[in-house]
Order: structure tokens, then sequence, then C-alpha cells
């Protein structure tokens, strides 16, 4: 008899017959409530971001072995309750470092450039010819780039920086080695010094207790007027508030968001400005990225119910 298999949302095709080949694959769950019915019997759970992995659903599976979250980070999992359970919960790192890295110099560029507001300008039939103050906005060449976060992502905005010419200067919980620095074109700043001095700040910290509202209502503050505050983090990491604060006082030049606090929903004082870019989470959203993401989910979950080690654990 096959094992079975729960995935709370259809993937690819591909994916779907490599599971459907190994376990007896469920897959769609309606609610929560369809979710906690549908996970006793399973020995596998593939899950997004957007499901709520706590302590009542791990629980309620009480023949779980694994748990592979479609995404790298992992705050959706009550990870201390698998481990007690002694189940298995694996992310998908590494595969999304330059989709998210990109999509982060696409807000950037976006919010320096004005490239919404233009946008909608020209389709809205306002353009009557060139004008020299039309949508101006900041040029990138010699600006200061503050990265919070220096893991894989961190790093790969950092190298695409240098194509702008523009100065790198990080916080993370712990510094690069030197050459990594060198490599990088990257020096170390403490962190209100990084927020108060930097141009651009971009952040790529995970949601943790200690990065909850790490860019609190003081630090938003200290943001130097006219910046630029980008976050394809986690939104739960800034105070909203505070951030729309600035951005209506016109303190802050703009700001671009791909994640939010409590997602799905946003803020609605957010659509009444015209100096932010929204996005809806696509910051892996790239044909390759997501099924190699899905691939390596899939690969987890196979190699566990097979007894193996998984690949990529955050919790073994």
């Amino acid at each position: 008899m096959k094992k079975k298999v729960l995935l709370t949302h259809p993937l690819f095709e591909e994916v779907h017959r490599k599971l459907s080949s190994n376990f007896d694959l469920e897959i769609g769950i309606k609610d929560r409530q369809d979710l906690l019915k549908k996970i006793e019997d399973k020995e596998g759970l593939l899950c997004f971001l957007k499901d709520r992995i706590d302590r009542e659903v791990i629980e309620r599976g009480r023949k779980l072995r694994i748990i592979a979250n479609y995404a790298v980070g992992y705050d959706n999992i009550d990870v201390e309750a698998a481990r007690e359970r002694g189940i298995v919960v694996t992310n998908t790192p590494d595969l999304l470092t330059d989709a998210t890295a990109d999509l982060t110099w696409a807000l950037i560029l976006a919010v320096s450039r004005r490239v919404v507001q233009a946008h909608m300008f020209t389709v809205a039939g306002k353009f009557k010819g060139w004008e020299a103050r039309l949508f101006l906005g900041k040029e990138l060449r010699g600006k200061r780039l503050g990265i919070v976060g220096m893991g894989r992502i961190g790093r790969a905005v950092a190298r695409r920086a240098r194509g702008f010419s523009m100065e790198v200067v990080y916080h993370s919980r712990r510094n690069l080695e030197t050459w990594r620095e060198a490599e990088l074109c990257a020096r170390y700043l403490p962190l209100d010094e990084l927020l108060q001095t930097s141009d651009i700040v971009t952040l790529h910290i995970p949601l943790t207790a200690e990065t909850e509202n790490l860019i609190n209502r003081d630090r938003i503050h200290k943001l130097k007027k006219g910046a630029i505050l980008i976050n394809t983090a986690r939104g739960a990491v800034i105070d909203e508030e505070a951030l729309i604060e600035r951005l209506k006082d016109g303190s802050l030049f703009g700001a671009g968001l791909d994640v939010y606090r409590g997602e799905p929903r946003i803020n609605p004082e957010f659509f009444k400005l015209d100096n932010v870019v929204l996005l809806p989470h696509i910051g892996s959203a790239t044909e390759e990225a997501r099924l190699a993401m899905a691939h390596l989910a899939a690969d987890n979950i196979i190699a566990v119910l097979s007894g193996k080690e998984p690949l990529t654990p955050v919790w073994r």
C-alpha cells in the first residue's frame, strides 16, 4: 500500500506525476477545517507559505513524518511542535536567490525612477509631450545601498549593485568574512547607522522572534530624508503604520513592497499613496525558480518517506 501525501495546493503537472508515481497523492484543501481533516492519515505534507501549519495541525497529523515547505522561509510552521513529534521539516533554499534579488532591483528601479506612476499617467492619456520636470526620479550611481540581512539573497543584491556603481553597506547578525566583504565591495555598519546614512535600504532577513518589528517606529524615523525602503523579506519585520506616515508626509522618497504584515490583507492606506510600489509577493515568481522549488520539495518528501536523509532540512 502506498504512503499517503497531501499537497495543499496544485503545483506543476510534472511534479504531481513525480509524487503520484511514489505515493497516494491528494491535492488541494478548501480551508483550515479541510486541512485538519485531510492531514489525519498522511505521512507527508507539501505545503505553501500561506498555509498555517501550527501545533493543532501537527498534532492532528498522527502519521506525519515530513512537512516540506514550498518556500525558503518557514515562519508558517510551528517547527518546535514538529521537533517534539520527530517530524522532519524542510524548505527550498538557494533556488530563489537570483529571482528574489532580481525583483529587489526591479523595485529599486521602479521606485527610484517612478516607473509605475509614469506608466499610469501614460495609459490614462495624460502624456502630452516631453517636459523638463516630468516624473523626475533619482539616479543610483554614487548612492549608498544599505542591505539588512547578508545571507544568500542579500549577497546577490550586493553583487548587482556593482553594475550601478553604488556604495554598499550592510548589517547582519554576523559580519561577513574579510574576503567576502572585499568580493562584494561591502562594509559592515551598525543597523541604526545604516538606516541613518543609506539612500536605499533593502531588507533580506527571515521572520523570527528577534526580527519581528525590527524596523520599528523609532528606526523608521531614523531613515534619512529622501530615502527609499524596499522589502522583499517578510511584512512583519516593518512597522507599517510608521512607514505610511513617512510616505504620506513626503520625508521618504518612496517604498517598494512585495510582502505585508498579515498578508494577503494589505493596509488600505498604502493604496492612497503614489510613492509606493506594491507587488503580490512574487519575489520567487519565475518559471525556473518556482519549478525548481517544487521539485526540491517533492524530492524531500520522496527521500524521507523512502527512509533516506532529507535534502534541505530545517529540522530533522
